[in-house]
């Protein structure tokens, strides 16, 4: 097949390259003649441009830091994050695109930063999106900025500054903040509203009107009046703040005002995630922190913050006030008078692959092993960028795995074989490669492979996509090549930190590059330089990239790395359930006609891709790859059978590409459905698909069942399910030593080592044999 592989060029043609470089606003250079290679072990990368470097307005093609002040954080510029349209200019090349933080959205002008707080969607027959639209303009009386700058960021905010040499304005905005802080310099803070300013408070230091629809608080310094005149709101002073206040009553509203007040007078200077795995809970628990610095005179009380609901689910030890906020995720609760709160996430565990229950013996291991003879080259490599070459790695590691279950050694031997050779192939660079290969950038602080695709070079998109393959197959291949894991893994670390650096202390790349901290998910754009936002549509390959992380862990015996991944798994598994699945009926509009989207946008969702308009795409994209790494998607039966549902609605009728993906995913939800489907109907593969894992997949669970939710291991690699006979336990073991798991009921499973095993209703265990 080839409409995967033209459909996913169209996603960066939507950017004509061409007509920018005649415009000007971006630049190309041909690649020298040799490079500059660093050994890391036995692997090595280039630190020249081998190929395309990233692209953007002139002046950040030219210097990645040309809208960054000098005393802004010396690290690495973060990209791929809701705010990166601030400094990586793509589009709107003097100011950004609107920038979605929630509950408020905000919009850089000349003259400040616009204001807004959407409470009604905007609907189309496939979207859905709460647009900016300016309420209030924060500003400085006098200001007519060239352009806005970054001065600093921390974990989930970000402070833009204006500066017309006379005038100058500091701000300080993030995720979850519903209050905004400003500093003036050289006029009075002077506020513009959408029309006469409705004013429902006026008291010394703080004044309450109504622009737009929403209430709004503005807060200055005890003893600083506000004063009023048609759509100004003025006041002599050089600190202020600016809260959009929550959807409630007057009377709920006004008995907020002095919480909202203090924290107003208290800004929020620094914020800090901090997370911890625990094996034995089968939870990952996160603390969000706030550092305040009270305004002279002022008290410290904390701060108001506004939680998504994949975090107040989760909500450990306090008690949100009266109140929400409407979001694009769903109405947010609110904390009042905090410097910080935790959350308790479960952590399901991931799985190397399904086990044989039902394909390691009779009829169904005949039919499997003759699909699994029918593959003559595992990797079935189509084309050699970095996207498809981590689609044929996938397609391998699939096959190695099955293989190695039924003890077909010659066959898995083969394709480990393939995968070890094109991996060090692609962590080998040599003076004068220019693909295959890895080249950091050190202006930009990234790790890129060329040659690259669908902007992963030129707009440092999609990293985490691309480089999670590479990671779970270099983790199968660690199991039985321990050496090359040894000689190699350098570079498989590499690949992390670029993506989703889990280490503070690393400064050649932006702490968790593609993992918004505060949203709880991945973003795909570099640049995110869209009047919608950021944006997202594969969630499951970032799944696959988190999944990655855990099994790379644990076959090399790295706890950091493996935590990292628990964490990112147990964060996103949270916030795709509820963003991209709407699974408790609460995050899209009542009007959406779906109950699933494509995309998840910084403003809304879309039931779309970049890349094709077809039903099956659009589901299909947010399921594949399907591996072990994927029982997350299993968690809501009930979501995956109404999902596939709405498939063959929308379709009119039954998937016709893309089958297996769709009765895989349907397989988590209605085994015996999806294994009738599969017998029936006779289909063209997807691209990283082979038909034995398809039949592996599906024909185990649906002897399986349905992934267990309340019951967890004091393992990462291991999971349970139910089906009619009963619970089966399933256990992974990727290590060299035998292993005992326990599973929260008190079921034990004996493993040994690195094969996988299942009790209980099924049972099965095999793999593990030396190559």
């Amino acid at each position: 097949m080839t409409f995967w592989n033209s459909a996913r060029r169209r996603r960066t043609a939507r950017i004509a390259v061409p007509a920018l470089l005649l415009a000007g606003i971006v630049s190309a250079t041909a690649p020298p003649a040799s490079a500059d290679v660093v050994d890391v072990g036995s692997g090595s990368y280039t630190t020249d441009p081998v190929g395309p470097t990233p692209e953007g307005c002139a002046a950040v093609t030219a210097d990645a830091r040309a809208f960054v002040t000098p005393d802004a954080p010396s690290t690495p510029l973060p990209t791929n994050d809701w705010w990166s349209s601030l400094a990586y200019k793509f589009s709107d090349c003097r100011f950004s695109t609107p920038l979605h933080a929630h509950p408020a959205s905000f919009k850089p002008t000349n003259t400040g930063l616009g204001i807004g707080y959407t409470t009604e969607p905007t609907l189309s027959t496939n979207e859905y999106h709460y647009a900016y639209s300016q309420d209030v303009l924060a500003g400085v009386s006098g200001l007519s900025a060239q352009d806005v700058k970054v001065a600093d960021w921390t974990d989930w905010t970000v402070t833009p500054v204006w500066d017309d040499g006379q005038q100058a304005l500091r701000a300080t905005i993030g995720h979850g903040l519903p209050i905004s802080w400003f500093e003036a310099t050289g006029g009075d803070a002077q506020l513009t509203t959408q029309g006469p300013a409705s004013v429902w408070l006026d008291e010394p230091g703080r004044i309450g009107f109504t622009s737009g629809g929403s209430d709004y608080l503005a807060v200055a310094p005890e003893g600083v009046s506000w004063s009023v005149r048609g759509r100004s709101v003025t006041a002599p002073t050089q600190r202020y703040a600016i809260a959009v206040m929550p959807d409630v009553s007057p009377a709920q509203r006004d008995a907020l005002v002095d919480d909202y007040t203090a924290a107003g007078r208290a800004p929020v200077t620094s914020t800090r995630m901090d997370y911890s795995y625990d094996e034995a809970a089968g939870q990952v628990t996160t603390t969000y922190t706030f550092e305040t610095t009270p305004w002279p005179g002022a008290t410290d009380a904390g701060t108001v913050a506004a939680l998504y609901p994949h975090q107040s689910a989760y909500l450990q030890g306090a008690t949100p006030a009266t109140g929400t906020y409407t979001s694009a995720r769903g109405d947010m609760t609110v904390l009042t008078g905090v410097d910080s709160f935790t959350t308790a996430t479960p952590f399901g565990g991931v799985l190397t692959e399904v086990p044989a229950v039902a394909t390691g013996t009779g009829a169904e291991q005949a039919e499997l092993e003759a699909l699994l003879d029918q593959i003559s080259d595992p990797l079935d490599l189509q084309r050699t960028d970095t996207y498809w070459t981590g689609k044929a790695l996938g397609r391998a590691t699939r096959v190695i795995e099955i293989a190695d279950q039924l003890g077909r050694t010659q066959q898995r031997d083969e394709a480990l074989a393939s995968v070890r050779s094109v991996l060090t192939e692609w962590f080998t660079a040599t003076p004068g490669k220019t693909e295959q290969v890895f080249g950091y950038d050190a202006e930009w602080g990234t790790l890129i492979g060329y040659p690259g695709s669908y902007g992963s070079d030129t707009e440092l998109n999609d990293h985490h996509f691309h480089y999670g393959y590479y990671i779970a197959a270099a983790a199968t291949l660690a199991r039985f090549d321990p050496q090359w894991a040894a000689d190699y893994g350098g570079m498989v670390d590499l690949l992390i930190r670029d993506a989703n650096n889990y280490d503070r202390t690393e400064k050649r790349f932006p702490y968790l590059r593609d993992f918004d901290i505060y949203a709880g998910h991945d973003w795909a754009s570099g640049h995110a330089g869209f009047n919608a936002g950021n944006n997202q549509e594969s969630s499951s390959e970032g799944m696959n990239f988190a999944g990655a992380l855990v099994q790379w862990g644990e076959a090399t015996g790295d706890t950091a790395v493996r935590d990292a991944g628990a964490y990112l798994y147990a964060t996103q598994a949270a916030a795709i359930e509820r963003y991209w699945f709407d699974s408790e009926g609460t995050t899209y509009p009542d009007a959406f006609g779906h109950p699933v989207v494509g995309m998840v946008w910084g403003d809304g969702g879309a039931y779309a891709t970049w890349f094709s308009g077809e039903a099956e795409m659009i589901q299909g994209i947010n399921t594949l790859p399907i591996t072990g790494s994927h029982l997350y998607l299993g968690t809501s039966p009930e979501t995956v059978r109404a999902s596939y549902d709405h498939l063959e609605q929308v379709n009119g009728g039954p998937p016709t590409v893309w089958q297996d993906i769709l009765w895989q995913y349907l397989a988590l939800g209605d085994g015996d459905r999806a294994l009738s489907l599969l017998q029936s109907t006779t289909f063209t593969p997807e691209e990283g698909e082979t038909p034995a894992h398809t039949y592996h997949w599906i024909a185990n669970l649906a002897a399986l069942g349905t992934v267990a939710t309340d019951v967890h291991a004091d393992d990462p690699m291991a999971a349970a399910f139910d089906g009619t006979g009963g619970r089966t336990y399933v256990a992974s073991n990727v290590t060299a030593t035998d292993q005992t798991v326990t599973f929260s009921d008190g079921t034990v499973v004996d493993v040994p080592a690195g094969q996988v095993v299942a009790t209980g209703a099924r049972s099965f265990s095999g793999g593990g044999s030396t190559p």
